[in-house]
C-alpha cells in the first residue's frame, strides 16, 4: 500500500513542477510592487527571530510532500524541504514550513511573509532580475512524455509544431511546446492522470516537463502506453534557494552551507534518497540548449 500511495501521490506533482516552471509572474509583481529590497538584511533578521520561514508546497513529490497514510500522513519531508532543514541546522537556526501553492511562494517572498522559498524552483534568468538565488542544489533538465509506441511521432524540438502539448497555460514548459509550434492544451482542475491518460489515447501527443518528475509520473501507470522520450533532453535547468532581491549577506550564507554540503557529500547523499540519482551534480551527458526564446 505505501508504495502505491508513494505512486499515487507523485502524479499530484507531475503537472505542479511545470508551475514552478511557469514564466509569467507579472500580474503577480503588480501586486507586490518591486518593493526596494537593497537594504534588505535578511540574516539578521532571521538571526534575530531564531528562526528561518521557509515557503513550500507539500505536495511536489520528490521535492516536498507529506510521508504516510492516513492518520500517519503528517511527515513533511522531500529533497527540498531535507535540504532546507540542513541548512537552517548549520546555520543554528530553527526552520518553520508555510505550505502554499507556487502562485503564492514568490509573492510571498516579496512581501516578506516567508523569508525563503524552496520547491524545485527554476533559477531564471528573467527571476534572477526580481529575486536572490542560492548556488543551485539540484540540477535536471526538461523531457517529454509521449507515447512509447512511436515517441508520439516526435523525434526531434522540431516535431512538436502541430501537435497538441497537455501542460499550464504560463509554464515554461508550456513555452517551449508553443514555441515550436505545439498547441498546448490546458486542463483546468483536472487530476493530473488525464493529462498521462490522454498522450495514451491520444487526445493529445506529449507532455513536456522536468525530467525527475516525469519519470515519476511515468512509472504511475504502467499500463498506459507511454514513456519518457528516450532521445531528447533539453533546456538544463538548475534549481536553488530563493531569497528577496538585495539579501545578500543570506545569500552568502546559504551558500557557504550549500558548498558544505555538496563537498562533504550530504547533498549527494539526500539526492540519492529521494530521486534514486544524484540530482545534485549536473548531467553528464550533453543536454540541448533552446536558443531564442526568453524564459
Amino acid at each position: 500500500m505505501k508504495k502505491v500511495y508513494f505512486m499515487l501521490l507523485a502524479i499530484i506533482g507531475l503537472l505542479a513542477l511545470s508551475a514552478c516552471g511557469g514564466g509569467n509572474e507579472n500580474s503577480q509583481n503588480s501586486k507586490n510592487q518591486e518593493k526596494e529590497t537593497d537594504d534588505v538584511n535578511k540574516w539578521e533578521e532571521v538571526q534575530e527571530a531564531g528562526e528561518i520561514v521557509a515557503g513550500t508546497s507539500g505536495t511536489l513529490v520528490a521535492a516536498s510532500y507529506y510521508e504516510g497514510e492516513g492518520e500517519n500522513k503528517d511527515q513533511l519531508t522531500g529533497y527540498d524541504v531535507e535540504v532546507m532543514r540542513e541548512i537552517a541546522s548549520r546555520l543554528d537556526l530553527e526552520v518553520s514550513f508555510e505550505i502554499m501553492g507556487i502562485d503564492s511562494m514568490l509573492p510571498a517572498v516579496n512581501s516578506g511573509r516567508i523569508d525563503v522559498a524552496v520547491n524545485d524552483i527554476e533559477a531564471t534568468d528573467n527571476r534572477k532580475e526580481k529575486f536572490n538565488f542560492s548556488e543551485p542544489y539540484k540540477y535536471s533538465y526538461s523531457t517529454m512524455v509521449v507515447r512509447e509506441e512511436d515517441n508520439s511521432g516526435i523525434e526531434k524540438l522540431e516535431d512538436l509544431e502541430g501537435k497538441k502539448a497537455g501542460g499550464g497555460a504560463t509554464t515554461i514548459y508550456s513555452q517551449i511546446a508553443e514555441y515550436y509550434g505545439a498547441e498546448v492544451v490546458t486542463y483546468g482542475n483536472a487530476p493530473n492522470e488525464a493529462y498521462l491518460r490522454d498522450v495514451h489515447n491520444g487526445r493529445t501527443d506529449v507532455i513536456v516537463n522536468d525530467y525527475f518528475l516525469s519519470k515519476f509520473g511515468v512509472a504511475a501507470f504502467p499500463d498506459f502506453d507511454i514513456h519518457l522520450h528516450p532521445d531528447l533532453k533539453f533546456h538544463p535547468t538548475k534549481q536553488a534557494v530563493v531569497m528577496p532581491k538585495g539579501a545578500d549577506e543570506l545569500t552568502e550564507k546559504i551558500n557557504e552551507v550549500l558548498n558544505e554540503m555538496r563537498e562533504d557529500g550530504t547533498l549527494t547523499e539526500l539526492a540519492e534518497k529521494f530521486y534514486k540519482e544524484d540530482a545534485s551534480q549536473k548531467p553528464e551527458e550533453e543536454i540541448q540548449e533552446i536558443e531564442g526564446i526568453d524564459l
